[in-house]
């Protein structure tokens, strides 16, 4: 029952990090990407190109929680697991730190969550 829990928290981090990948990517300039950030079109438009490659290493976290998700050899999906919630937490608190405290919660908490059960579970 634990490990479903810790899956599917692993799920919805990765979920979270494809939706971050569509927000810097394909939305920044758009009104639900200026209204999610709280910035006006023209500080978007000067940096669209810095959100696209924000976006893009979201893509990647989310890519490397999807694979460990997907990985046949148990210990091996741990590694995996453990290396990108652990990468996504560490991502998530200097963002905390350096831009908004809502990033921290958003990102890094749910990621630390699912580590513990990860660490935890198996």
């Amino acid at each position: 029952m634990m490990t479903a829990i810790a899956h599917a928290l692993v799920a919805l981090v990765a979920l979270l990090h494809v939706y971050f990948l569509v927000l810097e990517m394909f939305l920044w300039t758009k009104p639900k990407g200026l209204k999610v950030f709280g910035q006006s079109l023209e500080r978007a438009q000067a940096t669209a190109v810095l959100a696209a490659n924000q976006g893009l290493y979201n893509g990647f976290l989310a890519a490397g929680l999807l694979w460990s998700l997907c990985q046949d050899t148990p210990e091996f999906a741990r590694q995996l697991k453990i290396f990108f919630l652990a990468c996504v937490i560490v991502a998530g608190l200097y963002g905390g730190y350096s831009v908004s405290r809502k990033i921290a919660l958003v990102q890094a908490l749910p990621a630390a969550l699912a580590l513990l059960l990860v660490i935890f579970t198996s």
